[in-house]
């Protein structure tokens, strides 16, 4: 009984995001699902993929969000924002300082914009995942060492699926989560209960 529109833009082009976004009625709910990873010794970071990283996973996270609840509250409209973060945002790991960074960054400005934006009926919340099966992961999770640290911190006895997540959006999202807002669904499988 809903529309679901996909947008696949370069949310780092913020003039472009907000045109798009202002071309559209107001989104109810938004799905922020954009993010990229560039991993290696804190002691090596380049800044280029420091910069790359917090643009996406942080800026643009932020100024999308922004652009999204300007128009429900100039509209008098609640909604739902959900930013895909991860478990990196509660705990982090080797070689994932900046990532780790990027997604702690999206923790608070979540609880900050829940806090600014309750008053106003829009519910700000991240669904936080451990590693993924997907085409994106596969390659990492090839590597037998890397397989081996990452079940070793799943306490169940699996990786997530892409269901897993979806599925934890849909709740956030639906009226079943109407009280529900500054938090993060940990989808870590235990990952972060140590």
């Amino acid at each position: 009984g809903h529309d679901a529109e996909a947008l696949a833009l370069d949310v780092t082009e913020t003039a472009a995001m907000r045109a798009a976004l202002d071309a559209r009625a107001p989104y109810d709910i938004l799905v922020n699902a954009a993010g990229i990873a560039r991993h290696g010794p804190a002691t090596d970071t380049a800044e280029d993929d420091f910069d790359a990283v917090m643009a996406v996973n942080h800026r643009a996270a932020h100024l999308l969000a922004g652009t999204v609840a300007r128009r429900l509250i100039a509209e008098g409209r609640p909604g739902s924002i959900v930013t895909i973060s991860s478990q990196m945002g509660h705990v982090a790991g080797p070689d994932r300082s900046v990532y780790a960074a990027s997604k702690h960054a999206v923790e608070g400005m979540t609880k900050a914009m829940a806090i600014e934006w309750g008053p106003h009926g829009i519910r700000v919340n991240t669904v936080c995942p451990t590693f993924v099966l997907t085409e994106l992961t596969a390659p990492i999770l090839s590597d037998p060492e890397v397989r081996a640290w990452v079940e070793g911190k799943i306490k169940l006895p699996r990786l997530a699926e892409v269901q897993d997540i979806s599925s934890a959006v849909a709740f956030l999202c639906s009226p079943a989560a109407a009280m529900i807002t500054g938090t993060s669904l940990l989808v870590d499988g235990g990952w972060t209960a140590g």
